[in-house]
């Protein structure tokens, strides 16, 4: 029985780090100009979540290899921010955007890009070379997660739009979208 239960937890763990069913990750990715501060524009909410208003993820190299978590939340209830350090790793190719990221030890989950661009007003994905990265579209493991990103804390109507558009024809309940408020800065410290 207890081969049995670790061959079922192995299972479950390799099956959180693959991509939801025709989610395709970005093959053309460089991880320098994904690093940096971005804005959460729009989420699927979750429980580690819920309740959080100007959120930012920062993302830069770890000593190992990895890329470095940082993530930020203001929590009205609360009156506080709210920080989550974790760390990722690519799941093959550095130019395939499939990486797990971990928050809880040894547990990782899918990190997946599948939406990338450097201006976020124009349908032009992919196009030119600016230095970063403006907007990423981002999955988990399954359609329960899925993240807008940008480098701003507001973006166009345009892209939310197709953002939007490209997740529900992936099968994600953009119904049920949170679109994240980024009013006047709040002291983060």
């Amino acid at each position: 029985m207890p081969k049995l239960f670790g061959l079922a937890l192995i299972v479950f763990l390799v099956s959180c780090t693959k991509a939801p069913t025709g989610v395709q990750a970005v093959d053309d990715f460089d991880k320098n100009k994904y690093l940096g501060k971005w804005y959460e524009i729009a989420r699927l909410d979750q429980r580690f979540e819920a309740g959080l208003s100007q959120v930012t993820a920062e993302y830069s190299l770890r000593d190992d290899g990895g890329i470095r978590v940082v993530n930020r939340g203001y929590s009205a209830a609360a009156g506080e921010w709210q920080v989550k350090e974790g760390r990722a790793y690519f799941m093959g190719d550095e130019s395939t955007a499939h990486l797990k990221v971990s928050f809880f030890g040894p547990f990782y989950s899918a990190y997946i890009v599948f939406g990338l661009g450097f201006d976020a007003d124009k349908s032009n994905e992919l196009k030119g070379s600016p230095e970063k990265y403006q907007y990423a579209f981002v999955s988990g493991y399954n359609k329960s997660y899925l993240w807008l990103l940008a480098r701003t804390p507001v973006v166009s109507d345009e892209l939310i739009s197709r953002f939007v558009n490209k997740a529900r024809s992936l099968g994600f309940d953009t119904g049920s979208l949170l679109y994240v408020k980024h009013p006047k800065p709040i002291s983060e410290y």
